[in-house]
């Protein structure tokens, strides 16, 4: 749950397209320090830890190169577009749950909230680690054993270890991935997201969970619909309201995709109190709100499909490894399941 960016309808578009990066192996640049990009003065993209300002040396090449525009794509043919602007001041999903496993691209108002969820329910940051090996583990099932080589992983957050693409491309080198997203920041460290293994591709759209068809379309221009496709939702149903029919959004997204494909997803229930308490206190303080459902309204969006066992089940008990600590393997108040399009 929270591990999606922002899921406001105000992404940003040129000509009426999302933006699409595409990559192949490309070792790609990330900058490491507590940072987030924005735009300056009508310009340039930077980064500032503390006091100390620096810049994207990637984002301030290609942008001189380019006339003074930022540039989407690793790609030759990519489009340019303009620099997103960020607002650091209101906490946001992705640099929350960036915060909560560890990470360092966050802000203050991001850690503020964080710490406030923490308070009240400590056992978020197991959460959000539990929501991460349960990726790891479902990456792993459908590359190796189905032998799936395309995902599409929506609600990708930033990048972190162990994303997508790395560990399908483990297991098989040619695995496609296309990961979409409509938060800026997470745009911005989409290069970290674009390093490909040779062989394979990852590529990556913003846009809106609810924009079903021009995901499906831009995610087309990487992925062969003719062959099976790995759907991968974790956490990004939360961020959608009831009032926008979450359900109708995982079937239009399969019915885009061809017999054989798969839904991975993974969402916060509504039996903690303690958690009920913690994530309104997140929606008071947050640019979006975050949607804790019954166990059966998560499970019923797997209808329609087989479901790979255990089934829908809590997210610390879907096929653990024997590796995984006693700690690991409790129960935490989310679930997850993986089930196949006949």
């Amino acid at each position: 749950m929270m591990r999606p960016g922002r899921r406001g309808r105000g992404h940003i578009r040129s000509g009426g397209h999302p933006r699409r990066l595409t990559g192949r192996a490309d070792p790609g640049v990330t900058c490491r320090c507590r940072l987030a990009a924005f735009d300056v003065g009508g310009g340039l993209l930077g980064c500032r830890e503390l006091s100390r300002w620096t810049h994207f040396w990637w984002i301030w090449r290609d942008w001189c190169r380019n006339g003074g525009r930022a540039v989407r794509s690793n790609s030759p043919d990519s489009e340019a577009a303009p620099p997103p602007k960020l607002d650091t001041g209101v906490a946001h999903s992705a640099r929350v749950w960036n915060y909560l496993l560890g990470g360092k691209d966050n802000f203050g108002a991001d850690r503020d909230v964080g710490d406030m969820i923490l308070r009240m329910f400590p056992d978020i940051a197991h959460v959000a680690r539990v929501q991460r090996r349960f990726l790891v583990r479902a990456v792993r099932y459908l590359a190796g054993e189905v032998g799936i080589r395309q995902f599409l992983d929506i609600g990708t957050g930033l990048p972190t270890a162990d994303n997508t693409h790395q560990i399908a491309q483990q297991v098989a080198p040619q695995s496609r991935i296309v990961y979409v997203d409509s938060d800026p920041l997470v745009l911005v460290h989409a290069r970290a997201l674009l390093t490909s293994a040779p062989g394979g591709v990852t590529s990556y759209v913003e846009a809106d969970v609810r924009d079903t068809e021009e995901i499906l379309h831009e995610a087309g221009r990487s992925l062969d619909f003719s062959q099976p496709v790995a759907l991968m939702m974790l956490g990004i149903l939360g961020q959608v309201p009831d009032s926008a029919e979450p359900g109708s959004i995982v079937t239009r997204l399969l019915d885009g995709l061809p017999p054989g494909s798969y839904l991975a997803l993974s969402d916060g229930t509504d039996t903690s109190p303690e958690l009920n308490q913690a994530i309104a206190v997140y929606n008071q303080n947050s640019a979006s709100s975050y949607n804790l459902r019954r166990p059966e309204q998560i499970a019923g969006f797997f209808g329609g499909l087989a479901l790979v066992p255990p089934g829908v089940v809590a997210t610390s008990r879907w096929r653990p490894v024997l590796r995984d600590t006693s700690s690991s393997r409790r129960e935490v108040d989310a679930i997850c399941g993986v089930g196949r399009k006949g």
